[in-house]
């Protein structure tokens, strides 16, 4: 299905879940006409199946996705006489429906035109494989179902923006089709102001700076995301990135975005070496900087326990309003875990004299 191919090629881990299976299923099959000239396989499917692009059709290509009797090519191939064509993907077909969910949200601001909510770390944003229930959509759904003008059956219901399931904070959601054309305008010409927090391994040498470099999928491991040469591959991004407090081991910092790729703050915090605290995905759930000694050790998997997470908070979001013109400002206090996770390392400072600190 359509729904199926857009959501794979969507890149978020949300969708893609926490792993992958080795099977892969069929989703698509052409067979090229005898008198078939030739033709680069991303023109030869974008004519032939509604509502997707080129550009898809690319990034899944470079996924594995796209087979030509059943070895996988890239999109720069020429279709030939007869060439078998499928996309496959590694989750059967299947309908997405959207289930209204009577969870929780917590609401910061919501008029008739979007509403602001704290997202909690753990909940995934939108459904996706493994995750077609529970999540941030579902509970939109139930909340706006009475709403006029809601498709209901939009699998991002509402959405103009996304934050990773491990990651808390706020979040923009546009109640009607015309804020939702609005605001995501807003997102793509890069005019909205997001700042986050993040606590990350090591001391980092400049109290402020910028981080730049295309961030795409690791084409060896399709779960992570990695920075790319100029021009290699990947999407232009920009972190600027400010220390807020320091605290020998690890350091606090505020992260503002120019840019909106997947996991962009994690990926260009650990680009520079400052991988997040406890980020498993890209190895900030080991002990990254400190000492040997055993009790410093269990000091950080105690940090680890009480925050299971990435430590990275969507703090700050700022916007023009669709129907007013208002530029609104909302900003979310770190969430518990963080908070601790913050005044544990700011009191081990303290006791172990940040001078006196060896790194590891």
């Amino acid at each position: 299905m359509l729904d199926d191919i857009q959501d794979f090629l969507e890149e978020d881990d949300e969708l893609a879940g926490d792993s992958l299976q080795d099977e892969k299923f069929e989703h698509y099959r052409f067979v090229a006409d005898k008198g078939q000239s030739l033709l680069r396989i991303d023109k030869f499917l974008s004519d032939r199946i509604e509502g997707i692009s080129r550009n898809r059709i690319q990034q899944a290509a470079d996924a594995g996705c796209i087979l030509v009797n059943g070895i996988a090519v890239k999109s720069s191939y020429k279709v030939k006489p007869l060439d078998v064509i499928t996309i496959v993907m590694d989750r059967p077909r299947r309908e997405l429906e959207i289930l209204p969910e009577d969870i929780p949200l917590n609401i910061v601001y919501e008029d008739d035109d979007l509403m602001v909510v704290n997202k909690p770390p753990g909940m995934v944003v939108h459904p996706g494989h493994g995750n077609y229930t529970g999540t941030l959509v579902n509970a939109i759904a139930f909340y706006l179902k009475y709403e006029h003008g809601m498709d209901m059956t939009d699998p991002r219901l509402g959405l103009v923006h996304r934050i990773d399931k491990d990651t808390s904070g706020l979040l923009l959601i546009a109640k009607t089709p015309d804020a939702k054309t609005d605001l995501s305008a807003q997102f793509f010409n890069k005019t909205t102001k997001r700042r986050y927090v993040a606590l990350v391994w090591g001391n980092m040498a400049d109290d402020e700076g910028t981080v730049t470099g295309n961030i795409g999928r690791d084409p060896k491991d399709r779960m992570l995301m990695r920075v790319f040469a100029d021009g290699e591959q990947g999407k232009p991004a920009v972190t600027h990135y400010k220390v807020l407090e320091r605290f020998g081991y690890v350091t606090l910092v505020q992260c503002e975005l120019e840019t909106g790729r997947t996991h962009q703050i994690r990926v260009h915090m650990k680009q520079i070496g400052h991988t997040l605290f406890n980020d498993e995905r890209y190895g900030g759930n080991e002990v990254l900087r400190g000492t040997h000694f055993a009790k410093y050790k269990q000091f950080v998997y105690n940090c680890f326990t009480i925050c299971p997470r990435q430590c990275l908070h969507a703090q700050t979001l700022g916007f023009v309003h669709p129907r007013t013109g208002k530029e609104m400002f909302f900003e979310s206090e770190l969430p518990q875990d963080m908070q601790e996770v913050i005044s544990r390392w700011r009191i081990y400072t303290i006791q172990t004299q940040n001078s006196h600190l060896k790194p590891l």
